[in-house]
């Protein structure tokens, strides 16, 4: 079991297979899009099934795929079939901006995905154009009509943006009445590829929450899974539940049991380090499985406490504005 120096044990990984996507969020990307990688410099899926089996056997239980876009990958679902078989995996789940994914729900469902966070941050059609810089939210839907079709587990993760999209909150809400989902308001996070300083949070998670209970004035409290890095509300006759993340204020960080692996193999053991392992080099240098597994453990002991001290760690001057794109969220 991986266990880190402040005694928690990891147990899930989040896995970026790519960089690139099809989307253009604000939050996410300037609106040229970003230097993608070149195919070598990717984790080619050979290369991350190997990853993946060794980290299994050294006590991750639950592998997420993130990206970039997931489905932006070529063949993608080949590695999700040969992933979904690695023996000790007990959960592959994934995330999605849902614009491609709507024609592989049913082989999703089939190969045994458990469950699927579609980010979404707005019902309204002008305000995705504006948010995403796309006009694809009508394939969005049909990506969430088909998952609840299928009766696969959603999330539907909204980041919440000052003078963008608050006034959808309640209609994002509104999203639990009827249907068997969860509803997630992020904060704002700084990794939006800018290369600048990042504004003031103006909306964290108490003025979400403020929000919502203007609306619903009888919301209550649920009790949070373990590891949940949401905080979870039930809406009196709702269906589903809504839940706040607090990823800016990071109020969650310390019961974390999660590591990522960047499209272009670093190891992340907090989203806002800097990168603090080369895996893609120790996975092409030739290095047996086990010796891998050892350098990894390692590595993983210096997880940071939280992810204020892992920010504090970066290099001075090297502030958090890299794209989330390029960090698997």
């Amino acid at each position: 079991m991986i266990t880190d120096s402040h005694g928690r044990h990891i147990n899930y990984l989040r896995l970026a297979v790519t960089d690139r996507c099809n989307l253009r969020c604000a939050y996410c990307m300037p609106e040229e899009g970003l230097k993608w990688l070149q195919r070598s410099e990717l984790l080619s899926y050979e290369e991350m099934l190997r990853l993946c089996r060794i980290l299994v056997k050294e006590g991750i239980e639950k592998i997420r795929i993130t990206g970039g876009e997931p489905f932006a990958r070529k063949d993608i679902m080949g590695f999700l079939e040969a992933l979904s078989q690695v023996e000790g995996l007990k959960e592959l789940s994934i995330t999605t901006n849902g614009v491609l994914t709507a024609p592989f729900v049913p082989e999703l469902k089939r190969i045994g995905v458990k469950a699927i966070n579609l980010s979404l941050d707005t019902l309204d059609k002008q305000r995705f154009y504006d948010i995403t810089r796309r006009d694809e939210l009508e394939r969005v839907m049909d990506t969430l009509t088909a998952l609840l079709q299928h009766e696969i587990e959603v999330k539907v993760n909204a980041v919440v943006m000052a003078r963008r999209n608050t006034m959808d909150i309640i209609p994002m809400a509104e999203l639990t009445k009827d249907n068997h989902v969860d509803v997630r308001f992020i904060e704002e996070m700084p990794f939006n590829g800018a290369g600048k300083q990042y504004e003031a949070l103006e909306w964290d998670h108490v003025r979400i929450l403020d929000e919502i209970r203007s609306r619903y004035p009888n919301i209550h409290k649920v009790k949070d899974a373990p590891h949940s890095t949401s905080y979870n509300y039930c809406i009196p006759g709702h269906k589903g539940n809504v839940g706040i993340i607090a990823a800016y204020t990071r109020s969650f960080c310390g019961t974390c049991n999660r590591i990522r692996i960047t499209p272009h193999g670093r190891l992340k053991t907090c989203l806002y380090d800097e990168g603090v392992f080369d895996v893609r080099a120790l996975l092409r240098s030739g290095m047996e499985d086990e010796a891998i597994a050892g350098a990894l453990v390692a590595a993983v002991k210096g997880k940071a406490v939280d992810g204020w001290e892992a920010e504090h760690t970066r290099h001075a001057g090297n502030l958090v504005s890299e794209s989330m794109a390029t960090i698997g969220g």
